[in-house]
């Protein structure tokens, strides 16, 4: 255990000598897949529950796609699949993308987590309470503003506790990482034990380091369920 954690704490947690691996790259994947998702969800969130079926059922079928499929197959199609297709290869802009794991494997998280968000965010709009929303209006709060400085506020707040539940799934999701060649930290845990036959040691690490990140995510949205949801009484 001790010559193992000698010889791979380095690349279990940030470098390897040729790229950032492990823990540094799993933070790197959930951050930039978290940050790109939440950015497309609010908007998304917002035509999601529109009474408008023809603007509405668009964003509907992708969240249905994204979360009625599995994230493993969503890697495969964004790493490979779309890769083979002639016309992507064919142009310069694409071809440089699609040929990047990197890339690939953010695309498939930010796409799969933004529909989870999407829903999230859509189901806290629709349970707002119509009071809130005819006293904006009588402060004369109307079309984007009523958005901006009531709904999609309110609405965030609200969806805290949940919104923490997919965190904590995506920081679990992006153990797939190692399918497009990432090296994330369940990719370290499998070279290590591939190279000492430790395998309880090996992914034992893995698993640690994994719990660590869970219980401070868990932490800090505690505390910031504490200060912004406060407001809504002592059950909270």
């Amino acid at each position: 255990m001790i010559e193992l954690l000698q010889e791979y704490w380095q690349p279990f947690l940030y470098h390897d000598g040729r790229q950032f691996t492990g823990l540094a790259m799993t933070l790197w994947l959930l951050s930039a897949s978290l940050f790109f998702g939440f950015i497309l969800s609010i908007p998304l969130s917002i035509i999601r529950v529109s009474p408008h079926a023809w603007v509405r059922w668009p964003v509907q079928f992708y969240t249905y796609l994204f979360r009625g499929t599995p994230l493993y197959i969503q890697l495969l199609i964004c790493y490979t699949g779309i890769y083979s297709i002639a016309a992507v290869r064919e142009q310069p802009v694409l071809d440089s993308f699609f040929r990047d794991a990197m890339n690939c494997t953010i695309l498939a998280f930010s796409l799969n987590t933004c529909a989870y968000t999407t829903e999230i965010f859509a189901g806290a709009i629709r349970n707002m309470h119509h009071g809130e929303i005819e006293a904006a209006k009588a402060y004369g709060l109307r079309g984007w503003k009523l958005y901006a400085y009531l709904i999609i506020p309110s609405a965030l707040r609200r969806s805290l506790p949940y919104y923490s539940n997919e965190v904590i799934l995506m920081l679990h999701s992006t153990t797939l990482a190692f399918t497009a060649t990432v090296p994330d930290i369940l990719k370290i845990a499998r070279d290590a034990n591939s190279a000492t036959f430790l395998t309880f040691q090996s992914f034992g690490i893995a698993a640690a380091i994994y719990l660590a990140i869970t219980f401070s995510l868990v932490g800090l949205f505690r505390l910031a369920e504490r200060r912004w949801l406060s407001f809504l009484g002592p059950s909270h």
